[in-house]
Parts: structure tokens; sequence; C-alpha cells
């Protein structure tokens, strides 16, 4: 069966062997991209359901409609805030699909695609990219964790990038995975063409800083937490994944944009202000505080999955 795929950032279309993947045309592709550019402030949004737990598609559009309007570089769905463990498959894409039909092409849509299987993290990344996903956010592989060595990891990795016809960020989130990726397998994937970035949530600061220093040279680093972001900007982040982004687009868009101007003690009062409202909804209050966040705030946030 084959399927055809838009790769969105240079309309180039490949079809695609379900079981026969043509890997040259995907990375002959792929080599004259290297890269979207993940430069800017990405929300993980939160998937929407209704009181009866169904996908609000509608909420989910209206939303993105309202966040059309703040100074947010993309969106990333199905991410940790965005409940993927609790969606099947087939609502994942069809979460993805919706989304692509309101988010316009000027902005990034990342969709998490990661799955404990090297197999089954392709097939939903050829999925996401059909869908309309612009790249795939891929988290480790963590159940078997006694097996998850360095080289598994890259070999996990290696084999979704080959296959992948979009580009894909690496995802490390220890926190919910209890597994940190070895900041030497960041670095050798780096060099891979079609892996264009990690979002690290490690809040490892020493870690963070010895990866931008070591990674292939085009190879961007995102933070996962709003309120190290100026700490991370000066490490030499590209941007962040933050769930402040959510609620806060326009504080963080004038943090970046005073750092990247020089004026470091205007970021750095941002940057305070910012950290009590992020510790609510990530640490504190988490997906629901979000959610009840969102819905203060004249968006949908509705109730969580159970």
């Amino acid at each position: 069966m084959c399927s055809s795929i838009e790769l969105t950032s240079n309309s180039v279309r490949v079809c695609l062997e379900s079981d026969n993947l043509n890997q040259s045309l995907i990375m002959e592709t792929l080599s004259h991209e290297r890269a979207i550019s993940l430069r800017g402030i990405f929300p993980p949004i939160p998937t929407a359901f209704t009181t009866s737990g169904d996908i609000d598609h509608l909420n989910l559009q209206n939303n993105l409609a309202k966040w059309s309007k703040e100074p947010l570089d993309g969106y990333v769905l199905l991410g940790s805030n965005g409940e993927y463990p609790f969606l099947s498959p087939d609502e994942q894409v069809e979460t993805v699909r919706a989304a692509r039909e309101v988010i316009p092409s000027s902005r990034l849509l990342i969709s998490g695609a990661g799955m404990e299987g090297t197999r089954e993290t392709i097939g939903l990344s050829l999925r996401m990219a059909e869908a309309g996903a612009d790249a795939a956010l891929i988290n480790t592989p963590h159940y078997y964790k006694t097996k998850m060595t360095s080289a598994s990891i890259e070999h996990h990795y290696h084999q979704i990038a080959e296959a992948c016809p979009i580009p894909i960020i690496i995802y490390n989130v220890p926190v919910y995975t209890g597994l940190d990726m070895p900041v030497e397998s960041v670095i050798k994937l780096s060099e891979h063409p079609n892996i264009i970035g990690i979002k690290e949530s490690s809040g490892n600061i020493g870690k963070f800083g010895i990866m931008v220093k070591e990674v292939s040279e085009d190879f961007q680093v995102l933070t996962g937490s709003a309120s190290g972001f100026l700490g991370t900007l000066a490490m030499g982040a590209v941007g962040g994944v933050m769930a402040l982004a959510n609620i806060a687009a326009t504080q963080l868009n004038r943090l970046m944009k005073h750092f990247e101007q020089g004026n470091l003690a205007e970021a750095g009062s941002i940057q305070r202000e910012l950290i009590r409202a992020n510790v609510a909804i990530t640490a504190h209050y988490g997906i629901p505080g979000l959610k009840a966040a969102l819905d203060m705030q004249g968006y949908y946030g509705g109730p969580v999955r159970s």
C-alpha cells in the first residue's frame, strides 16, 4: 500500500511502500533540509476532551484560532501536556489532522509520535506526516529500563530517523520516563541529518551546557521549562517547548526578545515574574491546573481524561 506524504517544509512528495521504505529518496530530500528552524516559543498544548471523555476537535480548533493571535512560532501536540499516553494511535492521528486544518503553514506543527517499539514509532510517525505534522517529537522508550543502554537508544532513534519522511526531535523527559538520555548519545545522534534537535527536560543545567557545546553545529536544543528559560537561552538554547506558553506567550516572547537585544536586566525581571506561575501549572497542579488556567483566560481547558 502506498501513502503519498507531502513534506510541508519543501513541498516534495514521496511515495512510501509500507514494508519497503524508499530510504535513499527520503534521505536525499532531507539532506537539503537539515532542518526546520526550531527557534522560538512553542506551547505543548493540552488535548481538549468533552465531559464524557471524547476528544473535542472543535474546541481544540477554537483554541488554536485564539493562539494564532499570540507571538508563538508553532505548536506541539501530543506531548506530555497533551495526555498522549491516554490516546489511541487513531485518536492521535485524527487530533493532528484536525489541528492542521486550522494551523497556517507559517507555524510549525510538531507532533508527538513516540511509542515503546521502534517499528510502532516508525509507523505512527509516517501517519503523523501524512496527517500534516512538520516534525515528530519522539520520547525515549523506557519500559524495559535495564535494557535501555546507550547503544539500544541510539539504534532506536537512528532507525526512526532513517525511515521518517519528516524531521524528528528527541524528547528527553526523565520525570515521566524514569530514564535520562545520556548526553553522549545525544551528541552522536545530532550528526544524523534527519534528527534536528532535542527537547531537553531533565532540568540538569550542566548537562544542558555540555550538550549545546558538543552537538553538531546545526542541531537545535530546546528547553522544556519556562522557569529556567533565560538561563538556557544564555547556554545556547534556540527556544523552548514550555507549558507556560499556553497562557503567557507574550511575556515569554518579550523575555526572549530582551535577551537577544542584550537587555538582560529586563529579561531577568520577566523571568522572575514567571517562575511562580510556571511551578503552579507544572509541578504543583499539573495538567488539570493548566486546563483550569486556560478556562480562566477564555480558552477551553475542560476535563482531563481518566
